[in-house]
């Protein structure tokens, strides 16, 4: 069963696509087959994993333009990694204008990765918008995993959010679902980043995994070097906790798998 996970959060800077390139570099350790697909027209995802923007040939901006462009044609695989990317492109940034007239705008990710059968997790970086490309997103997803910086104002926009999401799965994609909150930035020395933490909790009861992640240099430093952190510095606490991430995703989807959910 491929599982397609969509990373969204409309606030900038909490995390989101760390956590999409990092869970996917644990779970492809984990012998998962993965497919990223970086739908944001900054691109970081793309070049957070070492991928020049002079190498890109194709990826998310044919696959959303060109409806019978093929999935595999529109993907890198990175052996070192052992995962495969979908990377963006500035021309990304004018899709929503290329497509405003065109039918079903908001499911063209969703017809390209119907045809990615062979992989276990195919995880979506959105741009840090609600916009069309975040739409397709949330159109082709499965579920959504949501970071969530500790800080103030945490909660702060999220309430938009579940109204996008809610009227998704009321109108295009009912199977839609929340598949986590994920809290990132965590600085165990700072009374507010736990009073964050239990705030979420609550408001979100059973919605939050379990797994935090801190603040962390390295987690900071990885991205220039074109690299997960699993292979930046995979024993800083920043790997430790993407490592203890990858686990739980896993572990919860096999027992729904077995539960027949």
């Amino acid at each position: 069963m491929t599982r397609i996970y969509a990373f969204v959060n409309q606030k900038g800077g909490v995390g989101k696509t760390t956590t999409a390139i990092n869970l996917g570099a644990y779970l492809a350790a984990l012998k998962q087959q993965v497919l990223l697909v970086d739908l944001d027209a900054q691109g970081n995802a793309t070049s957070c994993l070492g991928v020049e923007q002079r190498d890109i040939n194709a990826g998310t901006y044919n696959l959303l333009i060109r409806p019978q462009s093929r999935l595999h044609a529109n993907t890198m695989r990175s052996a070192a990694l052992k995962l495969s990317l979908v990377p963006s492109s500035p021309a990304l940034a004018g899709v929503e204008i290329e497509l405003v007239s065109e039918p079903n705008r908001a499911e063209r990710l969703q017809r390209a990765l119907s045809q990615a059968n062979g992989y276990d997790y195919v995880l979506i970086d959105c741009p840090p918008s609600l916009g069309l490309l975040t739409l397709n997103g949330l159109v082709a997803a499965q579920a959504v995993v949501i970071p969530v910086q500790c800080e103030y104002l945490a909660l702060e926009g999220l309430g938009q959010l579940l109204k996008t999401i809610s009227r998704v799965q009321n109108t295009i994609n009912v199977k839609l679902h929340i598949r986590g909150l994920l809290m990132t930035m965590y600085d165990s020395r700072i009374n507010l980043s736990q009073q964050v933490v239990a705030e979420v909790r609550r408001h979100f009861p059973d919605k939050v995994f379990h797994v935090v992640i801190p603040r962390n240099v390295r987690l900071a430093e990885a991205p220039s070097h074109g690299q997960p952190i699993n292979t930046y510095a995979p024993h800083s606490t920043g790997a430790e906790a993407y490592s203890d991430l990858a686990n739980e995703v896993l572990k919860g989807d096999t027992a729904q798998e077995t539960a027949g959910v």
